[in-house]
C-alpha cells in the first residue's frame, strides 16, 4: 500500500485525510497512533509521527496528552473545501480553458458533463446541443 515515488509521511498523512473525509474517522474520533502505522506499514515510528504532526500542524488533528491524537473538529469541512479547490484547479480550470478553445458553450459542457454521469454517447463528430 506504501508508493515508492512518495515521501511515507505524506502517504500517511493522506490516509489519514481520506479516512477522515470519508467519514471513517470521524471527528473527534481517536487516530491510529504512530506506533500503530510504524507497524502496520513497517516503517520507522517517526516517520508516522511526521505524517501525523503535519495533520496537527494544519489544525486537522489534536493531541489529548497521555492518550492520544484525535480528529478536530471541522476538519471534515477543512479538507472537504481544500479538496474542491484543488479539483477546480486541476480538473475544471483546464477543462473551461480546452472547451473555450472548442468553442464549447458554457451550456454545451454542461449537458456533456450530465450525459458523462449516465454513460451515453453523441454520435462522433457531434457536439451536445
Amino acid at each position: 500500500m506504501i508508493d515508492d515515488s512518495r515521501p511515507i509521511f505524506v502517504q500517511i498523512a493522506e490516509r489519514i485525510e481520506n479516512d477522515i473525509v470519508d467519514g471513517v474517522l470521524a471527528e473527534e474520533s481517536q487516530v491510529p497512533s504512530t506506533n500503530e502505522f510504524a507497524a502496520f506499514y513497517r516503517i520507522n515510528p517517526a516517520t508516522a509521527a511526521k505524517g501525523v504532526s503535519r495533520l496537527v500542524d494544519e489544525g486537522l488533528l489534536y493531541k489529548k496528552r497521555g492518550i492520544g491524537m484525535f480528529v478536530a473538529a471541522g476538519a471534515r469541512a477543512k479538507l472537504l473545501e481544500r479538496r474542491r479547490e484543488e479539483f477546480f484547479r486541476q480538473y475544471v480550470q483546464p477543462l473551461t480553458r480546452e472547451a473555450r478553445k472548442l468553442g464549447i458553450t458554457s451550456e454545451q459542457l454542461t449537458l456533456m458533463l450530465g450525459r458523462s454521469d449516465s454513460g451515453t454517447q453523441l454520435p462522433e463528430g457531434s457536439v451536445a446541443q
